[in-house]
């Protein structure tokens, strides 16, 4: 009987982790489909997720986003941008803050710019994000980031009733098993935040 139960409990182990599995490489599919699909479309803001800082100057990829988020506001496709980080272990500088002051520096208005400056994670950015659009009244927004990352922070603005389009930055295909890694570790993410484990 106690073997029975074992083998039992084995099987059940095993079926869990063979369905899990399963999930996350499904998941990551829709992250990679979703990664390419540009739907910019007027919104209320643009919603820049945050990336690394130096000493007060924007990371490459931060750059790029910041850019990408110029782009759409020149075309008229919102009337503000909200720029989101935490501090990202420098103690002086924001991801938020530098990307105000990027973009301020290009000519957007100060009155244009939102800021996030807390979150030091995806879902705590996003969650304060989707705050500070709600006592704004903002209903609609642009998120850009990299490809492979605009897929959660759809969903996550979806859950808290916003409507969202992803418009990623312009990134050089890199292709290979660390591009498809990140679409399963963005996968595994998202099964983590579904089941109340924010990363």
């Amino acid at each position: 009987m106690r073997r029975r139960l074992i083998r039992l409990a084995v099987s059940l182990v095993i079926l869990a982790a063979v369905a899990a599995a399963g999930a996350i490489v499904s998941i990551a599919r829709d992250i990679r489909r979703q990664s390419i699909v540009d739907e910019a479309q007027p919104a209320d803001v643009i919603l820049v997720l945050g990336a690394a800082e130096y000493r007060g100057r924007p990371s490459p990829v931060l750059e790029a986003r910041l850019n990408h988020a110029l782009f759409l506001y020149r075309k008229g496709l919102a009337p503000r941008i909200l720029t989101t980080g935490g501090k990202g272990g420098d103690p002086m500088f924001t991801e938020g803050e530098v990307g105000r002051a990027y973009l301020s520096r290009h000519g957007i208005p100060s009155e244009a710019i939102l800021v996030e400056s807390e979150g030091e994670s995806t879902v705590y950015s996003t969650a304060a994000a989707a705050e500070i659009m709600r006592r704004m009244s903002l209903q609609s927004c642009i998120v850009v980031s990299d490809g492979y990352h605009i897929y959660r922070v759809k969903k996550m603005l979806q859950s808290q009733g916003m409507s969202v389009y992803g418009s990623p930055r312009p990134a050089e295909p890199h292709g290979g098993w660390r591009e498809e890694w990140r679409y399963v570790r963005q996968a595994i993410a998202y099964g983590l935040w579904r089941i109340g484990i924010p990363l």
